[in-house]
């Protein structure tokens, strides 16, 4: 079987959000016996991460040091989370794999993905990223280019585009380093965003692309079995905060859009996770969004929202 693995943010920060040096190392250990559990048991992994802690730093790294280093775009600001998540996550991994006395190492890939350069999030952004400033203060930067939005009470904060992703230009990579056996990290933060200029070249976007929808995509070019998003909770809520909240269990891909349509999954939080397993359960995979803790039983299907593939989705085929 193989499984790509989808971890959230909670898997890189403390359980209070936390995201120093040593908060992080902590969390991704956890993540990574998690994982080595899986890998113990014959289970190929290929796994995928957010980054949101991360770049949100940069970016207040970005704001504070502006009249002093030049700004770093969010193409960079992807390039370098990728790097510093893939490094820590595989150091952990390989040593919780030895623990186990598997012989298997963790490799990272630093991933691009290919989104479209008229995707309408360009012209409309609307994905708020870093912090709340006053706004005198996010002036500065809309004089620069960027594009901030009051928000409020909480102040004012920068929105960008979430483009589609389109295409996982790194995934013949990935599939090399699965296929000679290794626990591939890849496409974390949902890739690098990049467009194809007329030439052909590539030009980093100033976007972030949701992880989610980008795992789904790395899910399918990988021919995973299973995806699994791992996030906070046990299950996607039905009626989330109403009396009549519903965790759900097994449902099949078209169910479960009909349910997302009634607006029962915010678009900031839930929302992404359940498209994702919709969009690879509707290619014939099966899906499963569920907590940390739990990510063996939901590769057993035993735990977890469990997406199967609607009667008219094609049949899922492994490498």
């Amino acid at each position: 079987m193989r499984a790509l693995i989808a971890l959230g943010g909670n898997a890189m920060t403390s359980s209070t959000g936390e995201a120093t040096v040593d908060a992080q190392e902590a969390a991704l250990g956890v993540a990574a016996e998690r994982i080595a559990d899986l890998v113990a048991r014959g289970v190929d992994v290929v796994l995928t991460h957010g980054n949101g802690p991360q770049v949100g730093n940069l970016l207040v790294k970005n704001e504070l040091a502006a009249g002093v280093v030049p700004m770093v775009p969010l193409d960079w600001c992807g390039a370098q989370t990728q790097g510093t998540i893939g490094y820590t996550l595989a150091k952990r991994l390989d040593e919780a794999l030895a623990g186990r006395g598997v012989d298997k190492q963790a490799a990272s890939v630093v991933t691009r993905t290919l989104v479209n350069a008229d995707d309408p999030g360009f012209t409309h952004p609307t994905k708020p990223i870093g912090r709340f400033l006053p706004e005198a203060d996010a002036r500065r930067f809309i004089a620069t280019g960027q594009q901030w939005r009051d928000m409020g009470e909480r102040g004012w904060r920068r929105v960008v585009a979430s483009p589609e992703p389109v295409e996982i230009l790194d995934a013949p990579a990935v599939l090399a380093l699965v296929r000679a056996g290794f626990v591939t990290i890849a496409a974390g933060g949902g890739g690098i965003p990049v467009v194809r200029r007329p030439d052909g070249s590539l030009l980093g976007a100033e976007a972030v692309i949701d992880k989610d929808l980008a795992a789904a995509l790395l899910a399918s070019l990988v021919r995973a079995d299973v995806l699994v998003i791992a996030t906070d909770v046990e299950n996607a809520i039905a009626g989330y905060g109403t009396p009549q909240a519903r965790a759900l269990e097994a449902v099949d891909a078209d169910e479960l859009a009909r349910i997302a349509a009634e607006g029962h999954f915010a678009a900031g939080s839930m929302g992404p996770k359940v498209e994702a397993a919709i969009r690879f359960a509707r290619q014939g995979g099966r899906s499963v969004i569920t907590s940390l803790n739990h990510i063996l039983e939901a590769v057993d299907g035993r735990a977890g929202t469990q997406v199967r593939p609607p009667l008219t989705a094609p049949s899922a085929v492994g490498l």
